[in-house]
């Protein structure tokens, strides 16, 4: 197994890349594609070879400008991937011991930091609880002595969350709330386990009044929120969890991204009553919710929304584009409101291309929908009258099609 050639460890020696993320991003995910690989066959040798490449990532990384974030998920990514890896591996407790050991060293020695998630993943690599319970053993008298009042100034253990990891993989679920307890800050990234241990006490109101608790300046409420809200619907308390947790507890990227995410996770729910709690829930930014209530196929709801407030004129364009044929009354609202909007200067950087778009869009939905040229083209002369923002360009842009 030893003698196994892994075509990623020359790429990863120390100091390996410049300042650049991309390479190392690259090779991170080429690395990645051969452990899986050998896995399928191999699930020993694969296990090994992720120990490794965890050991090799700091060092190799460390004059990486990891500002942009890119770096920093990859690798996170790649623990989400390797960690499952090393635990189903069948081996014996020596072997598992060793390869926790040298785990614990590159924790240690990662200056950056780039693998402290590792830490979060300690009690499942240990696999048994005697495993685990005899690292919380080994590291419970220096997250006590870090947490002591004693302590001055903020001390910091690079092993307390691997510590809180692993008395909750070996169910000293006890102990590790009292040990909690000691802690000198209310932090959600410790008191997340004590969550986790109430839970399976099966105290779970007890669980959601200790994570709401945690709550602070600095806390991410929204994962705050995840947790409560995923006790709730381990009870079949999905109304409840509804009301109190699915809009802070599933932001997405985008507002669409939220809307899906909360349909899918409940489906008890009708999706507009969903869309109408999210709109609620942003006061002054209705037009944002567009896209969702189009997803949806609410489309009266949609053009409701967009001439209550501003949305991007290219959003409300390409949903005329892409509607006129099958829905073309809906298509012809959102073409005339992304001109309405352009008219009052909104949309980023709005080009006379954008314009022509929008009115394209316009008339050939106006088609579909019945609607004469000569009404459409004086709607948007009143749209262009006054002294709006974006009327300038849209006269200039528009005029020969308009005095026709």
């Amino acid at each position: 197994m030893t003698n196994h050639k892994w075509q990623f460890t020359p790429r990863f020696r120390r100091n390996a890349f410049g300042w650049q993320s991309a390479t190392p991003v690259k090779r991170i995910k080429e690395a990645l594609s051969e452990i899986k690989q050998v896995a399928k066959k191999e699930p020993v040798l694969a296990a090994e070879g992720a120990v490794t490449l965890l050991e090799k990532l700091s060092p190799a990384l460390e004059q990486v400008d990891s500002s942009s974030g890119a770096l920093g998920s990859a690798v996170n990514k790649a623990i989400d991937t390797l960690v499952p890896i090393i635990v189903k591996a069948d081996v014996e407790p020596k072997l598992r011991q060793r390869w926790l050991e040298r785990l614990w060293q590159a924790l240690q020695d990662d200056e950056m930091p780039y693998i402290e998630l590792l830490g979060d993943y300690w009690g499942e690599l240990c696999v048994t609880p005697e495993l685990a319970s005899r690292w919380a053993d080994e590291f419970m008298p220096i997250v006590e002595s870090v947490w002591s009042p004693n302590v001055s100034g903020h001390g910091f253990f690079k092993g307390t969350s691997a510590c809180l990891s692993a008395l909750f993989a070996a169910g000293r679920y006890d102990e590790l709330l009292r040990l909690i307890d000691k802690a000198r800050f209310k932090w959600w990234h410790d008191r997340r386990w004590g969550v986790k241990a109430l839970s399976a006490l099966g105290k779970k109101a007890e669980a959601i009044r200790y994570a709401e608790e945690s709550r602070g300046l600095n806390d991410p409420g929204w994962q705050i929120a995840q947790a409560c809200e995923a006790i709730l619907l381990s009870s079949d308390l999905l109304d409840e969890a509804y009301r109190r947790y699915a809009v802070e507890a599933n932001q997405g990227t985008t507002n669409l991204a939220t809307f899906r995410a909360i349909a899918r996770k409940y489906p008890n729910k009708r999706p507009d009553e969903i869309l109408r709690d999210l709109i609620t829930s942003t006061p002054g930014a209705e037009g944002k919710w567009f896209a969702a209530a189009k997803d949806a196929g609410l489309f009266d709801v949609a053009i409701e929304l967009v001439t209550r407030s501003p949305t991007d004129p290219r959003t409300l364009t390409r949903a005329a584009r892409d509607y006129a044929e099958k829905q073309p009354d809906f298509a012809l609202a959102a073409g005339l409101a992304a001109l309405h909007w352009i008219s009052r200067g909104h949309g980023y950087e709005i080009t006379g291309g954008d314009v022509l778009d929008a009115y394209s869009a316009v008339t050939h939905a106006a088609v579909g929908a019945g609607v004469p040229a000569q009404r459409i083209n004086e709607q948007i002369l009143a749209m262009t009258a006054g002294a709006q923002p974006g009327n300038s360009l849209m006269r200039t842009i528009l005029a020969r099609y308009l005095s026709s």
